[in-house]
């Protein structure tokens, strides 16, 4: 009998700490694996794999990973994760993506999406503090409005397609790293 991997996404704005969130869940619990799309490309593209090739053809002409491919990554990352409990922050980040998820979980059953865990801020909240921490040229305002727009424009229909199946949680972000991650800590841990 094949284990079923558990997966929870981690979906939230710019600035909403999702990243650090599951980070810390994940180093909190031997049983629990954290990725990052961003990361699980990248560690692809290390690899020296062909799909991790492909990925370096993109993403060294800063062209978007085409859709497939990105999947793949992240199915073939939970596969060979090593544990059974998997969070992934960051994904989805369109309704494509979204149903290009669904459509793959529908065909590996030894993968299980258990909920969608939504980290909710208001976009003041999200301003002050990724351009209160602005690193670089690119956390300006522009940038910021522009990746939460990107944010925001699908979040509707991801809302409403995970409602309907019945796995949509929110939670506010509007609190300290610690309450965030205690909340989100004993949901996770209630799942599984």
């Amino acid at each position: 009998m094949i284990q079923t991997k558990k997966l929870f996404l981690i979906i939230g704005a710019p600035g909403s700490g999702k990243t650090t969130d599951a980070e810390l869940i994940a180093q909190h619990n031997d049983n629990i694996t954290h990725y990052s799309t961003g990361d699980m490309l990248r560690a692809e593209v290390a690899s020296g794999s062909e799909r991790g090739k492909e990925i370096h053809k993109y993403i060294s002409k800063g062209e978007i990973v085409p859709i497939n491919i990105v999947i793949e990554t992240i199915i073939n990352a939970i596969k060979s994760s090593p544990t059974d409990i998997i969070i992934i922050d960051g994904y989805p980040r369109s309704v494509e993506q979204m149903l290009a998820l669904d459509g793959y979980l529908k065909e590996h059953k030894d993968i299980a999406l258990v909920s969608v865990i939504e980290v909710e801020v208001s976009q003041e909240t999200a301003r002050e503090r990724v351009l209160g921490r602005a690193r670089g040229v690119d956390d300006n305002n522009e940038v910021f409005n522009n990746r939460m727009q990107v944010y925001t424009e699908p979040l509707k229909q991801i809302r409403d397609f995970y409602t309907q199946k019945g796995i949509l949680k929110v939670i506010s972000g509007e609190r300290s790293i610690d309450e965030i991650v205690h909340e989100m800590e004993n949901f996770i841990q209630s799942k599984i």
